[in-house]
């Protein structure tokens, strides 16, 4: 639901809920001070296709007044619209007026009339949010899937995306394109390869400095270089860690400027460029020292007043007003006051080593009160697996420690954040180095006397439950209990669903081809597993569909082996809804102390 409270006020008023059924809220944010964009997302099955929408919302800060922010829809149109628009400039100081890229989608069956609409592709509109004026300001282009501006009204880069041939299905490679002033021919800027990771790609505009900020690899890690867009493409080292990537930048003033640069190391970081917020930064972590990590969430128009968020790995943060002028930050609303009163786990940076000896990063969480020693144990591998775990406040491994249980949550070989080389081929192709980094991470535990290697068990969610099965697999005897949620259970059978979609063919050729395929999909290996397993998905889950928790429920069940399927109706990957995670939980809890003994 959205809530909006006024500053001074005492209570909130909820002024859009929505039902999950189809529609989620994905976020909301002002335009003017009485009106808010809000991005919603649906879902709806035909036949066996599972078929997402993204739709952008106007509405008065009460809840009134509800308009749809993208193209108008029309009966003739050739296709469905999957995805409406993102807002790429807010154009503060233009009393509701946005700069938004839209997808436009052609016409097609209209019988004598010339009023047939023939554009098709993302182009950019400047729109009126309460009142729905728009005018064109980029043409429709078929292969665009991107455009940045620099704050201040003026596209300066698209990204383009080209198709392979006649295929329908798109290339994995990305083409960025630059514009020398606020018009004019597009340039090229650069190529970036998803799949190699090889080249450039741009992240921000600098209006101040006409340059564009950019990541691309140095001596193996992810940097940020700022390049001129005055013709000379002049290229300059911003910043680079020689430890792990940079991954992004830091932004101000409703993103039209930078003021710093993000990574992760054993916790996140930001490199401030803008000397005011960098020492804001530090003066607020002197006045909430037990809450380190702060974010600048917004600002007011005026730039007097800023939305603090900060927190910790015991506290899932706090939302503070800072006044600049009055020197005073005031406490506003905390993001899970549920839990105000209840004792949370410390997080602790860790490494161990792998089976080759190489140093592994991971965090420790114990049970609040605990001596860390003869423990059950959970393993928690993070999904992606491209993605990593960080330094900071996480449900999950919380509400294990709660009931007692020591988490490693470790980042893998195969895990983002830590350069090229640490990044394998990828987890899928290179998945005998995950799941072997992860698995060594359980024999860490033990060895250190922190777990009791009777009553370890594995929990992962996406990739991390595809890697807790596949553990179960290569290590039969390591782990009491298996908990998958949302779990990728066979290689074959990805590839083969996804060929109709557009990325089909990248998905084929980051997943590859080879025996791998077949030896690193659990769902084939069922009768090597040993422990009893708990599965859990939603049946409207696009990224993972929910078959393949049923093949691996099924092959279980054929092998003789312990196996139970929950599935919730109506949720996607994530399971965004509260009673189902709180079922997931108790159900999860009840399980791990059957076959741990926690």
């Amino acid at each position: 639901m959205v809530v909006v409270q006024e500053l001074g006020a005492t209570e909130a008023q909820v002024v859009l809920r929505a039902g999950g059924d189809p529609e989620r809220l994905s976020w909301c944010s002002f335009v003017t001070v009485d009106r808010l964009v809000c991005r919603i997302l649906l879902m709806e099955r035909r036949g066996d296709f599972l078929i997402p929408y993204v739709r952008l919302l106007s509405m008065r800060s009460d809840g009134t007044d509800p308009k749809l922010l993208g193209e108008r829809e029309s009966f003739y149109d050739e296709y469905r619209r999957h995805f409406d628009g993102t807002i790429i400039d807010w154009m503060p100081g233009q009393d509701g007026t946005v700069l938004m890229s839209r997808a436009y989608v052609p016409e097609a069956g209209r019988m004598n009339t010339r009023l047939v609409r023939t554009t098709e592709g993302l182009g950019v509109d400047r729109v009126n949010v309460q009142t729905l004026r728009s005018t064109s300001v980029e043409r429709p282009n078929p292969n665009a899937f991107q455009y940045m501006t620099d704050g201040r009204g003026n596209v300066r880069i698209m990204g383009t995306q080209p198709m392979r041939g006649s295929t329908g299905q798109v290339s994995s490679r990305l083409d960025y394109y630059y514009r020398l002033g606020s018009s004019g021919d597009w340039q090229e800027f650069s190529h970036y390869d998803t799949l190699t990771r090889d080249g450039m790609y741009p992240v921000a505009v600098d209006s101040a400095l006409n340059a564009a900020y950019a990541i691309r690899r140095l001596n193996g890690r992810d940097a940020l270089y700022r390049v001129k867009l005055d013709g000379s493409m002049a290229t300059d080292l911003v910043y680079a860690n020689d430890e792990v990537d940079v991954d992004g930048v830091v932004f101000a003033d409703r993103g039209s400027r930078v003021i710093g640069v993000t990574f992760a190391d054993e916790s996140r970081r930001v490199a401030y460029f803008d000397q005011d917020y960098g020492n804001l930064a530090r003066s607020l972590g002197r006045a909430v020292p037990n809450l380190p990590l702060i974010d600048f969430v917004e600002s007011s128009q005026d730039g007097n007043r800023l939305l603090i968020h900060a927190g910790s790995d015991s506290d899932a943060g706090r939302y503070f007003v800072f006044d600049r002028a009055a020197r005073n930050l005031n406490e506003i609303a905390l993001v899970r006051p549920q839990l105000e009163n209840v004792r949370l786990a410390n997080v602790r940076p860790v490494t161990y080593p792998a089976e080759d000896g190489t140093s592994i990063p991971a965090y420790l969480t114990l049970p609040p009160g605990s001596d860390g020693q003869n423990l059950p144990a959970v393993v928690l591998p993070h999904g992606g697996p491209e993605s990593r775990d960080e330094w900071g406040f996480d449900w999950l491994p919380q509400y294990l420690a709660n009931q007692g249980y020591a988490v490693l949550q470790p980042n893998y070989r195969g895990s983002a954040g830590y350069g090229e080389a640490w990044l394998q081929q990828n987890g899928f192709r290179s998945w005998r180095t995950s799941i072997g980094d992860i698995t060594a991470g359980a024999r860490w535990l033990a060895s250190q006397g922190i777990a009791d290697p009777r009553r370890m068990a594995i929990l992962g969610w996406s990739y991390g439950g595809y890697a807790a099965l596949q553990s179960g697999v290569t290590e039969p005897e390591l782990f009491r209990a298996i908990v998958a949620i949302a779990p990728l259970t066979d290689l074959q059978e990805w590839k083969d669903e996804r060929r109709w979609f557009a990325t089909g063919r990248n998905l084929r050729e980051y997943v590859g081809d080879g025996p791998h395929v077949a030896e690193g999909s659990p769902a084939r290996h069922a009768a090597r597993i040993a422990a009893p397993v708990l599965l859990f998905h939603g049946d409207r889950d696009l990224n993972v569909l929910v078959g393949h928790s049923r093949r691996m429920h099924d092959a279980l069940r054929d092998a003789g082996k312990q196996s139970e399927l929950i599935v919730f109706e109506g949720l996607e990957h994530d399971l965004g809804d509260g009673d189902a995670r709180r079922r997931m939980l108790e159900r999860i809890g009840a399980f791990l102390r059957a076959n741990t003994g926690g």
